[in-house]
């Protein structure tokens, strides 16, 4: 089928995603039942353990440091450059990124926010940035809010007093959660960029052509 061809990639990411969504849930739901039976508590059922805060923190604490990582990366590499990858704009030469929108107005196939001009035109020029911010800001308040049920219910457990979201935002234990995602995602966005000066994958858009030279920037 040809629309599953022009978008195979997109799918085999969904059933990723999927498989890996439900994998989280089955054995993130398992462990929290035998830290219960451990302590002599009644086990989760599984539909309570998804709307749990322990689950839904962890969950948005992955995609909070996802959407920063995208979002870092395409600013950066707006305005960055890093001879030699092909992840970077060309360093001495015109890059086709840069064009004016303004000059593709009157074509019939550009996108209709750049035919319409104006503030639609400079909104839309920075749409992608616009929209991965916004996923990782609601990713990391929705992590933050979930954070705080799952140290509430802790703290209920142990007959403590639960913390408000004020107080759960000072906490060094809620940006521990944060700082261990976020390094490992800066860390290898910049491992990609190094290695693929040097190291080439044929057919991918993220390599460089495989004779291409190292010091060649970005990819054509």
């Amino acid at each position: 089928m040809k629309w599953v061809h022009d978008n195979g990639l997109t799918l085999a990411l969904a059933a990723l995603f999927i498989v890996s969504v439900v994998g989280q849930a089955w054995t993130g739901w398992a462990a929290e039942t035998e830290d219960q039976l451990r302590h002599g508590q009644a086990a989760p059922q599984l539909f309570e353990y998804l709307g749990s805060g322990a689950f839904l923190s962890a969950l948005f604490e992955n995609w909070e440091s996802e959407f920063l990582q995208m979002w870092a990366f395409v600013m950066m590499t707006a305005y960055l450059i890093q001879k030699g990858s092909p992840e970077s704009r060309k360093p001495d030469e015109e890059n086709p990124q840069d064009r004016d929108p303004r000059l593709d107005e009157n074509k019939p196939e550009a996108p209709w926010p750049v035919r319409a001009g104006g503030l639609v035109r400079v909104v839309y020029s920075h749409s992608l940035g616009i929209a991965l911010l916004a996923l990782f800001i609601a990713s990391f308040v929705l992590h933050w809010v979930n954070s705080m049920r799952h140290a509430a219910e802790e703290a209920l457990a142990h007959g403590e007093t639960p913390p408000t979201l004020m107080q759960r935002l000072g906490e060094a234990e809620f940006w521990f959660e944060s700082f261990q995602n976020w390094q490992s995602e800066f860390l290898s966005t910049a491992v990609l960029i190094v290695l693929a000066i040097y190291l080439r994958e044929r057919h991918s858009p993220e390599s460089k052509p495989v004779g291409e030279a190292h010091a060649k920037t970005g990819s054509d």
